[in-house]
């Protein structure tokens, strides 16, 4: 057997998708999540083997309870995040048009883009492939951009992403 050298960011991006596929009834091959996400099938395979070490999936079926606790409380230690300069790009964390109703702040976030609509501090997304693949899926683009909120969030923030999360993993 392998040894575990730690998760990535883009296994939970991966996870993510999964969950979103699984909240649509979509089933999924190694090659769909490759396609929608811009990762290489090899990649899709390490990051499962990675995740299934970790206890995050067990076959094509993501152990959520897991999955919820990691996200709840080591994401934001192991994939940190601070705001970056300023850039035009796709709206996150508390930026995303569904936590715009929800919380009030002055200072957008983007995941940098040349296709972006609004312009405001830059966060690094866990995956370059995520502003194409969040084009495609509400449901998925609503999760990272609550990820987001974990890793640059207020204790406020971050309970109301939780909650949102809880919505679709649990």
């Amino acid at each position: 057997m392998r040894s575990h050298n730690g998760m990535r960011p883009q296994d939970i991006v991966i996870l993510l998708k999964i969950i979103s596929l699984a909240v649509k009834d979509e089933p999924w091959q190694f090659r769909d999540l490759s396609a929608l996400l811009n990762i290489s099938i090899s990649e899709i395979s390490e990051s499962l083997r990675r995740s299934e070490q970790a206890g995050l999936i067990n076959g094509k079926k993501v152990a959520r309870n897991s999955l919820m606790e990691f996200i709840q409380y080591g994401l934001k230690y192991v994939f940190p995040q601070k705001p970056g300069s300023l850039a035009t790009g796709m709206p996150t964390a508390h930026s995303h048009p569904f936590y715009k109703e929800r919380i009030v702040s002055s200072n957008p976030y983007v995941w940098p883009s040349f296709d972006g609509s609004i312009r405001g501090e830059s966060i690094e997304p866990l995956h370059k492939g995520v502003i194409n693949a969040s084009d495609q899926d509400d449901i998925f683009y609503l999760l990272l951009a609550s990820v987001d909120i974990i890793r640059v969030g207020r204790v406020r923030e971050i309970q109301i992403a939780i909650e949102e999360i809880k919505k679709y993993v649990l």
